[in-house]
């Protein structure tokens, strides 16, 4: 038992460390399923994807790797004819922000101060056990251009979007997402 429990940690770090950089995307379905209120989940390959859905367009939090992104769109696309408003990133991980560039085309990408500066500078990206990766410095179409310290709040959809920063998380840029009339909570 005590091997297993030393490898553990190497098949984690392996499966996640291959997920982004040898994964063939081109076998990705992004799956959309309506959560609650004008809340959906898109599913596809890394951090699941929040979408406010409504009157006044899109809300998008988080947009995974960025060979996903047309997939993205389209998955979109089937349930409203409605704009991208804002990118919501949760924290800089590229399962996270790997789409930034193209999305920020349409719509301002908002994040913690941290992210931007992570996704700007590159650096450590992840530690698990014993195995440590880099993330390489995004290019500056990529990087958040609305950054906050503490909370932002978003009001659309018929809904006050709050966004959260958490101080001790995943990352030193992580934020939580509540949609309070939806009754849904994003966590990236």
């Amino acid at each position: 038992m005590k091997s297993l429990s030393m490898l553990l940690p190497v098949l984690v770090a392996g499966v996640t460390l291959s997920s982004g950089q040898d994964q063939d995307f081109s076998k990705v379905q992004i799956k959309v399923t309506k959560v609650a209120g004008n809340v959906y989940m898109l599913e596809g390959e890394g951090g699941n994807i929040a979408a406010s859905i409504g009157e006044d367009g899109i809300v998008v939090v988080d947009d995974q790797y960025a060979p996903l992104a047309e997939k993205i769109q389209a998955a979109l696309k089937t349930v409203t004819d409605k704009p991208i408003r804002f990118i919501i990133n949760t924290h800089y991980h590229l399962d996270h922000t790997g789409a930034n560039e193209f999305f920020q085309k349409q719509a301002p990408i908002i994040a913690h101060d941290n992210v931007r500066k992570r996704l700007e500078e590159g650096g450590p990206a992840g530690n698990l056990g014993s195995i440590k990766f880099d993330s390489a410095p995004q290019p500056k179409p990529a990087l958040p251009i609305l950054t906050f310290d503490h909370d932002v709040t978003i009001h659309l959809n018929g809904e006050d979007i709050h966004v959260m920063h958490l101080h001790a998380g995943h990352t030193d840029g992580d934020s939580v997402i509540f949609f309070p009339k939806s009754n849904v909570v994003h966590m990236g």
